[in-house]
């Protein structure tokens, strides 16, 4: 079990991540942080509020897009193919435009339980967009 102060430092790089992955992240509506493990999510900031049943299914569907049973599946048959043991996941960034939205979903290196979410307007420059949110995912360690 992890010590309180360890908790405490992580809980405020969470924050910390998801506040500076809000202001860097170009046309940056809302910015958010799941945990794989839990399928929760640990912090957020955004510009409108939404019902928090909103806000647990974006958690849930962020599950399910890195780590639903299909995807494990697809994960599994590569590693079968290449002869890799590992428990790395292939899928690391995914990107989903809506009729209004662009949400770019990130794994993070250190942590591969931990993915990072930027939801930008859908008028974004997509480069832009990654070449900013993975400057930022890249500074936190966690």
């Amino acid at each position: 079990m992890a010590v309180k102060t360890n908790a405490q430092g992580f809980s405020d790089q969470v924050v910390s991540l998801v506040k500076t992955l809000r202001a860097d992240a170009p046309d940056c509506v809302a910015a958010g942080v799941v945990d794989m493990d839990t399928g929760m999510l640990l912090a957020y900031e955004t510009v409108e509020t939404h019902p928090a049943e909103v806000l647990d299914l974006l958690a849930g569907a962020t599950l399910d897009l890195f780590q639903g049973r299909t995807v494990i599946m697809i994960e599994d048959v590569f590693k079968e193919r290449r002869g890799v043991v590992s428990n790395e996941h292939y899928f690391q960034e995914i990107l989903v435009n809506s009729d209004n939205l662009t949400h770019l979903f990130i794994r993070l290196n250190a942590r591969q339980d931990i993915v990072a979410v930027a939801v930008c307007r859908r008028a974004v420059n997509v480069g832009m967009l990654f070449a900013q949110a993975r400057r930022v995912v890249g500074q936190f360690g966690l």
